[in-house]
């Protein structure tokens, strides 16, 4: 099988691309995530004719437009950048996530430097040109920066996300029905739980009347609602929820004593002596030994591939 296709900045494939001939090479992208991720590199900077090495550019705000310009010189590239954008955005549809090159004035996410008509920092709060296009045009895409996959908890974020957004894309949105939307409601219903229960509550409600209105029509606003659960990292205490509520279906076929172990194992990860792969270890354990359908189907126990080992560290 392919793998699921991810947008990232050239740079972290360790192509020699960035201002000054060198490169940001990410070795978990590309010798962890590459296992799973098919990278689509783009390098807007290249793409809009500035070659390596070059100037190193900023962003200045003037007369309240965001505008590229070499950080010691006035040469403009906003006009050359926004080409790339207007060619290069709308052929991105297929992709399931991207990753980020930090601090850009092209591709970083957030808190990038906004310089005045003069060359002065006067805020860090913008996007970098290409980055911020991307978020507008594609809201639901799953997106985040290399350096902050470096955090443990962002990093199962992401890549949870990715792997769910590819479900919806492959399973959903590629052949849109009442049954596939439902579905899929199913299967997630306990990683939704875990990310944002009120979300959770309110998104099942919304697939009871499928017949009211047009069917386009729920599962846009259903899928935007799904992807922004999932943005909400899940504390400890949502786990244990979610990891209570899935043993109610499993009482029948657990004995006593196996309970009494995954009752204390779930209660000392809420402690923070153990990771989430521990409890979670035993919930599939048992589930193995004595299968229920339902349970089966919710990826919430396996989100992603156990090789990643994302639970190890959280």
């Amino acid at each position: 099988m392919s793998g699921i296709p991810v947008g990232i900045s050239t740079c972290l494939l360790g192509e020699q691309v960035r201002h000054d001939g060198g490169h940001k090479h990410s070795r978990y992208c590309t010798q962890v995530l590459a296992r799973h991720f098919d990278f689509h590199p783009i390098c807007p900077e290249m793409a809009a004719g500035m070659g390596t090495p070059r100037p190193a550019i900023h962003l200045r705000e003037i007369d309240n437009e965001l505008r590229l310009i070499e950080a010691k010189g006035s040469a403009d590239h906003t006009d050359s950048m926004q080409a790339v954008i207007d060619k290069v955005i709308p052929t991105l549809g297929h992709l399931r996530g991207y990753i980020l090159m930090a601090k850009s004035p092209s591709c970083g996410m957030e808190r990038i430097k906004v310089h005045n008509a003069e060359g002065r920092v006067v805020r860090r709060d913008a996007s970098g040109l290409f980055a911020a296009a991307l978020m507008k045009a594609y809201p639901l895409l799953p997106v985040e920066e290399e350096g902050r996959l470096h955090d443990d908890q962002l990093r199962e974020n992401f890549i949870e996300r990715v792997f769910a957004y590819d479900d919806w894309m492959q399973n959903v949105a590629a052949d849109l029905t009442p049954g596939a939307l439902i579905e899929f409601h199913t299967r997630h219903k306990f990683q939704l739980l875990a990310h944002n229960e009120p979300l959770y509550r309110k998104l099942g409600p919304l697939l009871s009347d499928l017949k009211s209105r047009p069917i386009e029509q729920t599962a846009g606003q259903y899928i935007e609602g799904f992807m922004e659960a999932m943005t909400c990292k899940v504390s400890r205490g949502a786990h244990v929820n979610a990891m209570q509520h899935l043993m109610g279906y499993l009482r029948d076929s657990m004995g006593d004593e196996d309970r009494k172990v995954l009752l204390e194992q779930i209660e000392a990860y809420h402690r923070g002596e153990l990771p989430l792969i521990v409890p979670m270890t035993l919930l599939r354990m048992a589930q193995r030994r004595e299968p229920v359908d339902y349970v089966e189907l919710q990826h919430y126990l396996s989100p992603y591939p156990d090789e990643l080992g994302l639970r190890n560290r959280v």
